[in-house]
Formats: C-alpha cells, sequence, structure tokens
C-alpha cells in the first residue's frame, strides 16, 4: 500500500530568501500604481490568494478576484528574475530524504501548498527540486489551507487508490500546516525551520516536531518504511 507525503514547500523544503514576498511586493506595486511593502503583512503559513487578496485591502482596494488574479498573474512573472537575486537556498536533509524516497514504489511525494501552482513550479523548478513530486494541492482554485489539503488527498487517492490515514503525512513548518494537516485525518509532521520554533508547533499536537529534517534513514524509519 502506498505511503503518501505532502509537503509544504516554503520554509520545509527551501527557502527563497523572501525572493517570493520581494516579488509579490514589485506585482502589487505595479498592479496597485504605488509602492507596496509587505511588512506588516502576515504571509507565514498563507495562500498566495489571500496575501494577494490582503495587499489590496491594506492599500484600499476592494479584493475582487479580477484584481487578485490579475495581482498574482503578474508575480508570476516576477518570481522567476526575483529567486536569483537572492541567497535562496534548499533546507538541511531535503536532498537527501528526497532522492531516498524517490525511486521507490511503495511512497509517493506530492505537494501541499499554499502557492498557486506556477509559483510553486518556479520555486521548484529553480532550486532543482520539481521531479521529485508527483503534483499535488494549490491555491489556484480554493485559497483556504484545509481546503487545498482535501483538493491534494482527492488527488492522491485517485492516483493511488483510497490511502489509511497511518499512511498520509502532511510535512510542514507552521500551524496552519498542522491544522489542514489534521483536517484530513494526515499524520502531521511539523519542522522547525520556517517562522515557527518547536515549541510553537508543539502547542498544536502534530504527530511528529522535530529541529530540522533528520537522515533519510531515520524519516523513513519514522514514517513505517523498510529500509
Amino acid at each position: 500500500m502506498t505511503t503518501v507525503l505532502f509537503w509544504d514547500i516554503d520554509g520545509t523544503l527551501l527557502t527563497t530568501k523572501r525572493a517570493g514576498i520581494f516579488a509579490l511586493e514589485e506585482a502589487a506595486s505595479e498592479v496597485i500604481g504605488e509602492t507596496v511593502s509587505l511588512t506588516n503583512i502576515e504571509t507565514a503559513g498563507m495562500t498566495d490568494p489571500i496575501i494577494a487578496a490582503n495587499i489590496l485591502k491594506q492599500y484600499g482596494l476592494s479584493p475582487e478576484p479580477k484584481l487578485v488574479d490579475q495581482l498574482l498573474a503578474c508575480y508570476v512573472n516576477y518570481l522567476p528574475k526575483s529567486l536569483p537575486r537572492r541567497e535562496g537556498y534548499v533546507l538541511e536533509g531535503v536532498i537527501e530524504i528526497l532522492d531516498a524516497l524517490h525511486d521507490r514504489t511503495d511512497v509517493v511525494s506530492m505537494l501541499l501548498t499554499g502557492n498557486i501552482e506556477a509559483g510553486a513550479k518556479a520555486k521548484l523548478t529553480y532550486y532543482g527540486l520539481a521531479d521529485y513530486f508527483s503534483g499535488g494541492g494549490f491555491s489556484d482554485k480554493t485559497e483556504t489551507r484545509v481546503d487545498i489539503a482535501q483538493q491534494a488527498l482527492a488527488i492522491a487517492s485517485e492516483k493511488y487508490g483510497a490511502i489509511p490515514s497511518e499512511k498520509t503525512y502532511v510535512i510542514g513548518d507552521t500551524p496552519h500546516d498542522i491544522h489542514c494537516g489534521k483536517a484530513i485525518g494526515a499524520r502531521v509532521i511539523a519542522v522547525a525551520t520556517g517562522k515557527y520554533d518547536q515549541e510553537s508547533l508543539e502547542e498544536h499536537q502534530p504527530w511528529w516536531t522535530i529541529p530540522s529534517l533528520p537522515s533519510s534513514t531515520v524519516f523513513m524509519e519514522k514514517i513505517g518504511l523498510k529500509i
């Protein structure tokens, strides 16, 4: 039976060192017509459409779907130019684990992210991670994390059949990841490589809380895969 791992991107797999934030600021400045700063707008664990809507509201505009879509389309144009300007990197343990899992037939890595799909693809491609993942849930069609999680699970179930909760894992770095993972009955692995420390994540009672991703052997043993 297939084990399915749903991975968050920002703060879990990689850090862009705010390249995404700068791309959003540039896109919003173009759409709104004035210099935009995201300094006072929460982004960690938030979905792209919600971030875009909050930017528009902060600058006195109604977050109509058409305007949100316009801002995000502009963001997708700026993102590939923004990524090389920052010293982002793939986080500790990610490549080792993804390499160890990649050729196995009993486990699959998918995405569960607040990124829109084009933004996720740009980031993963730039950092050399795109080929490790087999689709997933994105924020293009829904702006809430729980809905994205349900979307991702439905896609996985269609591909691999019914997946029991003990074979379903969500790996993320924020309370939002923990909550959406629990909403689909998954075991949540909370990794403190983003904004939140272990203590803050532990308050939300994930299945496993770790400071960073461990060795591939430790990781696979923890999720019940034979070495």
